[in-house]
């Protein structure tokens, strides 16, 4: 069976990928820092039949990334990593006069320097599975400027042009950058609490994930709801 790490996965996209790649037969490395929250997600996720690791901690300490490495080389291997665990910067968020740089640091520590270190690690494992993957979960603040998203869209915005040199380095490997669109998870509740305007839910955008494992397009940068809609 193939292998997948998927990070911030107790709740959220996160979960919602971790459900749909379990139904189709997927073993998993989950994380979350929430332990939980991490753990009701892998109990629900290894209900639908698949072996499922469950490690709480942080992804930016690196013992803790090999740790999710070396899990999924016990279950077989690294077919697919999905780096989805997010930080702000700031809860809620606020405008660039405002934002401490402690906060940027640590978004930038979560949603970029974390995000490769896990590739790094696990890229011997990636580069041996037959059709490894590499999908990084980005923003649409990474491409427009949205008043108190600075930070956190700088963040993303690395983070693709990470995703678009993998791409390049690596051709043995399909490398994305996947922009989720509007939802309703945590994250948004944390960034501008208040807002009661009604979004999807997470796993709506689940089968856009799922295509690009499917069909295997170019490395690149891509939007759920084209994918979805089958653009």
């Amino acid at each position: 069976m193939p292998v997948a790490i998927i990070t911030g996965a107790s709740k959220g996209l996160g979960r919602a990928l971790a459900e749909a790649l379990a139904a189709r037969g997927w073993d998993l490395v989950l994380d979350a820092r929430g332990a939980d929250a991490l753990r009701a997600a892998a109990e629900a996720v290894t209900r639908l039949g698949t072996r499922v690791v469950a490690l709480p901690g942080d992804v930016t300490d690196g013992r803790h990334r090999a740790d999710l490495v070396a899990a999924a080389w016990r279950l077989g291997g690294v077919d697919l990593v999905v780096s989805n665990a997010s930080a702000l910067g700031a809860e809620p968020l606020v405008r660039l006069a405002e934002l401490p740089p402690a906060g940027l640091r640590r978004a930038l520590e979560v949603n970029v320097v974390a995000a490769l270190g896990l590739v790094q690690e696990a890229l011997p494992l990636l580069q041996a599975a037959p059709a490894g993957a590499v999908i990084a979960v980005s923003s649409d603040a990474a491409a427009q400027a949205y008043e108190t998203w600075g930070g956190y869209g700088a963040s993303k915005a690395a983070l693709d042009r990470l995703v678009a040199v993998l791409g390049v380095e690596e051709p043995g490997l399909r490398v994305w950058a996947v922009d989720p669109g509007d939802m309703a998870t945590d994250l948004y509740a944390a960034a501008v609490p208040g807002d009661e305007e009604p979004r999807p839910a997470p796993a709506g955008v689940v089968p856009a994930f799922l295509r690009l494992l499917d069909e295997r397009p170019a490395s690149g940068r891509y939007a759920a709801q084209a994918l979805v809609q089958g653009r």
